[in-house]
This record gives structure tokens, sequence and C-alpha cells, in this order.
């Protein structure tokens, strides 16, 4: 199933239901379900099935030309995980870049986690404001995103895709200069609009194998990126696995599993984002995330 939160004629946030090749939608709280997206995750299993049984029935539905699709999450409960330095040839990219201060090694040795304000997701057709990056260093960053489903302590790497609930697309957007000037990356990880994800979450159970998914993101039509979930330094069980074993994952939280080579200051000289520029991340079976820089 393809699920997405839209804003309806009166500006409110509402969760739906993507039908007839994603031409439609179906209001789920209409249908008896919660009209946030938080809450539909924390229905679990039983609100799946409820979801499912709407969409075998003739229900009411809008035209997605009708509304606007926002982030599935608008507003995710907590800071949004990512990973660092997580395919073989970014870490390589990123490490020669200079702007790499997280270690020694290219590679590291383990998992590299950092968080992005809630604050800074946005949604497809979103503008990024190049504004809130003061030193016009501005980078993308494709990435496969996890939805967590029910959380947990100690997850053991068998169990992990069973705490997924579905996948999305992010662009892990980066004020390079302020990541690197702070010696950590919160700061410039986190500036308004930098976060855009979107446009569904599509459920765990429409994707058979994940790993086999292609990545790819362009900038003005031209690919810049281009890669496989299967090369993934860190594979999904091994991020959900570390991470848990310090800190216990609550309902709806958010991974973003990296991103591979090509970005901007993997060119000599850097190659930063301008206004106008149009930034386009997909992955197959999921779907093309749509923002320009503004």
């Amino acid at each position: 199933m393809r699920l997405i939160t839209y804003k309806n004629t009166n500006n409110e946030n509402k969760a739906g239901l993507l039908v007839n090749d994603d031409n439609q939608i179906i209001s789920l709280e209409e249908n008896g379900l919660p009209n946030d997206m938080n809450e539909i995750i924390k229905l679990g299993e039983s609100g799946l099935d409820k979801i499912n049984d709407i969409n075998h029935y003739k229900v009411k539905s809008i035209e997605t030309n009708l509304v606007k699709i926002v982030a599935p999450i608008p507003r995710p409960t907590r800071n949004i995980m990512c990973v660092g330095k997580n395919y073989h040839d970014h870490a390589a990219e990123f490490h020669n870049s200079g702007f790499d201060s997280s270690g020694k090694q290219a590679v590291a040795s383990f998992p590299v986690i950092f968080t992005k304000a809630t604050t800074s997701v946005i949604g497809t057709e979103d503008d990024i404001i190049l504004a809130n990056d003061y030193t016009n260093t501005t980078d993308y960053e494709g990435e496969l995103g996890l939805i967590l489903g029910s959380g947990g302590k100690n997850i053991q790497s068998d169990d992990a895709y069973g705490k997924v609930f579905g996948y999305t697309v992010i662009n892990d957007v980066s004020a390079r200069q302020i990541q690197r000037q702070h010696e950590q990356w919160f700061i410039g990880k986190s500036p308004d609009t930098y976060c855009p994800m979107g446009p569904v979450i599509v459920t765990a159970d429409e994707i058979d194998d994940v790993t086999k998914l292609k990545i790819e993101t362009r900038v003005n039509g031209e690919t810049r990126q281009s890669s496989y979930i299967r090369n993934l330094i860190f594979d999904i069980p091994n991020l959900i696995s570390t991470i848990s074993k310090t800190m216990t994952f609550e309902t709806a939280d958010i991974i973003a599993t990296g991103t591979p080579a090509g970005v901007g200051i993997g060119s000599n000289p850097p190659v930063y984002l301008k206004s106008g520029d149009k930034i386009e991340v997909e992955i197959e079976k999921i779907g093309i995330l749509r923002n320009k820089i503004a």
C-alpha cells in the first residue's frame, strides 16, 4: 500500500491511501482511521488490515491533482536518525573532500550516526530555502528512508526487518561548510527545509527485497548519483540492531540509511546547489522526490 499525507481544502493535513496508479486518494479519516500518519503507524497490523479492507471496497476518493501532497510524516515525533558514509564510494569521496571531521578512516568500523531536526522536514515539490545556509555551500544526498513500526531495545538483526513499517525517499540536504566548521553534523544537516521526504510511504509488504532497489539523484536532469541499496556498508538489519543496543526505538521513528557517491563536494572544485536548481531523488518502486532550490 502507498500512504501519503495531503492538505485538504481547509489546509489541514490528512492521511490518505493512494489508489488507481496514484491518481486518486482515499481519505483514511473518512473511513474510521486517524488523520495523522504517526497515529496510523501506531495501529500496527490491525491498522494495515483495515486499510487493506478499505482498498477492496469502492469508497469515495479524491483526485490527486486537486490536493497538495506534503511529507508523509510532516512532523516526526523525534529527530530523523541518519547514517553517514554508508556506501564505499561515497565514504571515499567524502573523506577526500576535506569536509570529513568524523574520523581518520574513510570507511568507519561502526555506523556513523547523527540526526536531523524535525523542523527540517518538507514534502515533495516544496522549496529548499538556500538562505537558511549562510555559507552558501548546500549539497544534496539521496537516501532510502526507513519508517519503523514497532519500537524496541536490543533488537536482533534477524528481527530487524519485522520492525520496518515502510519505506520512503529522503534527501539529506546539507550545508557543508556549517557541517565542517562545527566539527559535527547536526547543525549543518538541520536548517529549515533541509530534509525533503516523500512523496509516499510504501508499506514493507509491498517490497520483496529492498536491497535490489535502485536509487538515483538528478540535478537539473543530470544524473549525479546512481547505486543500489545492496551497496550499503552497514545494511538495514545492522543499523537497526546497532542503534537499538543503546537507545529504545519508538513507533514511527525514521532512519535515513546513507547516500551513494556523486554529491557536490565529490567534485573538484565542489559543485554546490544554487537558486533555481531542481533536484529529483528516485528510488524504484517507491517514487520520485522533487524539490527546487529557492
